[in-house]
């Protein structure tokens, strides 16, 4: 069966949210419908716009720039600081209702949503007959809107949600692509950030059409696998896999935002390892170990990613959770600033639950016991005191007592 997938996204969630919970406390004015924005300090006019409304749109005011910009922009322009409390409750509302259609919801941030449609198809004419159930649903049950993206993939779905916005619902299935993407502006294909597009520009590709159908292997040589990524994304290459959680096994994640973006992979390679230690003290305070490790990304201007995969055995170790959140940031990130990074943990198992041994586990010396994990931190201890070297196991020295060479000797 083909899958069907749908991308459900909240339109301007922050002011949208803010908007329904103004009119619900008796507010004659729907800030959807004035120059509106989210964001910021309203005396110091500091922090940037993280929502806006249709009307400051057209005053060119765009999500992710200072609040000060946008103020000179729209002098008249209405602002409400986040509320990110009430925000979770109206995320956790709308997911509740989207689950009375299905479980299978892979919920991707607090306003979007995967919904792996597949299974209840048979119950509508069409699928966009579906979408329509759920689009029309949610505005008369919550008072917001959302469109819907639908396609048989993640990417297809999510690109179909972005077309004309608010409160649509669009298709974007393979064959379509020719007509529907491609002849798109390469900046609007997903995860295309700014300077990915000034790259592709000077390589002369304009519209995600010239991305598909270049050569891969040039656009590897100037953006290495985020290049080869954009490529498959151009022809419509994506995961169908809807990555459903049960409610009861949400997982434990943490997540920072940086006081300065983050520009380098040393940068982030430390903000994953103090990221590491505090998942995996919750984890072992827990009595858990985690099968699967996620890594989010949101960059400096707010677009957010996440990027997942399943670890070979469950594990509560810092050093393997920050690695592996490493691995999966090299595989997805852009090169531009990064403003917030998360680890998320989830398929969660006891720690005390039995593991299936592979043949290199069985290969491998016993674990040491307590007596020998005494011995073996004493050891640590005296050389970290004296030098790396100064205590050895007598196993490892030359016979004749000459003791193991430090680097340097003769």
């Amino acid at each position: 069966m083909t899958p069907i997938i749908f991308h459900i996204d909240v339109n301007s969630a922050y002011l949208s949210w803010t908007a329904v919970e103004q009119l619900k406390n008796g507010s004659a004015v729907d800030l959807r419908e004035i120059p509106a924005i989210i964001g910021g300090d309203q005396k110091s006019r500091h922090g940037v716009v993280l929502a806006k409304s249709p009307a400051a749109k057209q005053y060119g005011i765009r999500t992710g720039e200072p609040v000060a910009n946008a103020f000179r922009k729209c002098p008249d322009l209405v602002m409400y600081p986040p509320d990110h409390k009430m925000y979770r409750e109206k995320s956790r509302l709308l997911m509740e209702y989207l689950r009375t259609f299905t479980k299978e919801i892979e919920q991707v941030s607090v306003d979007e949503c995967y919904m792996d449609f597949t299974s209840i198809a048979g119950r509508y004419h069409s699928p966009v007959d579906g979408a329509l159930e759920i689009k029309d649903g949610i505005k008369e049950r919550f008072g917001f809107t959302v469109n819907i993206g639908i396609s048989t993939n993640k990417l297809l779905a999510k690109m179909a949600s972005d077309f004309r916005k608010p409160d649509r619902i669009h298709t974007l299935f393979p064959e379509e692509i020719r007509v529907k993407m491609w002849p798109l502006p390469i900046g609007e294909l997903y995860m295309a950030g700014k300077s990915s597009v000034e790259t592709l520009k000077k390589l002369e590709i304009n519209t995600i059409g010239d991305l598909a159908q270049a050569d891969p292997e040039l656009i590897a040589l100037h953006l290495k696998s985020h290049g080869k990524m954009l490529w498959e994304f151009a022809n419509g290459r994506g995961r169908d896999v809807v990555q459903a959680e049960p409610e009861e096994a949400k997982g434990i994640g943490n997540s920072t935002t940086l006081r300065a973006d983050a520009e380098t992979e040393e940068e982030v390679y430390a903000v994953f390892g103090e990221l590491a230690q505090s998942v995996g003290r919750r984890l072992k305070k827990a009595g858990k170990k985690a099968g699967m490790v996620s890594m989010e990304i949101k960059y400096h201007d707010f677009r957010t990613i996440s990027h997942q995969m399943q670890l070979e055995k469950p594990s509560n170790d810092p050093e393997l959770l920050k690695d592996t959140a490493y691995s999966l940031f090299l595989e997805v990130w852009s090169g531009e600033p990064v403003r917030l990074l998360g680890i998320r943990t989830s398929k969660l198992a006891d720690e005390s639950e039995p593991e299936q041994l592979s043949i290199f586990d069985i290969e491998m010396p016993p674990e040491p016991d307590e007596k020998h994990k005494r011995l073996k931190k004493a050891i640590d201890e005296l050389n970290a005191r004296f030098g790396e070297g100064a205590v050895v196991k007598a196993s490892l020295m030359k016979k004749g007592g000459g003791g193991r060479k430090r680097d340097g000797e003769a």
